[in-house]
């Protein structure tokens, strides 16, 4: 019997939840690189950053294919930079309500 989606779509976000695999994904969006063109720019050590790409690549984030050596790691479907964008709407819309509330209470305040 199948999970059921909401299940799914769970796991899926437990996958995202780690700031490295986010920031793998956001620099693998300039392109496919190597872990050692990934180790400076995710800024984690090569062990860790392999074990966040594994769990990515688990879940069908990430593809690898190989070139001599060297493993090259992409996003599997460029659909999740949009939802990265559309986080990052979210986001800032989030924290701008948040500011403007701070905002509002500050020049109530009587005090």
């Amino acid at each position: 019997m199948a999970a059921p989606i909401h299940q799914v779509k769970a796991e899926f976000f437990k996958t995202l939840s780690h700031p490295a695999r986010i920031r793998v994904l956001e620099v693998l969006r300039d392109g496919e690189r190597t872990v050692g063109q990934l180790v400076p720019e995710v800024g984690i050590e090569a062990s860790h950053l392999s074990q966040q790409l594994a769990v990515l690549r688990r879940a069908g984030l990430v593809q690898t294919r190989k070139e001599g050596a060297s493993v090259i790691y992409s996003v599997a479907d460029p659909a999740v930079f949009e939802l990265l964008e559309v986080a990052k709407r979210i986001l800032t819309s989030s924290l701008l309500q948040s500011r403007e509330a701070i905002l509002a209470e500050l020049q109530n305040d009587t005090r």
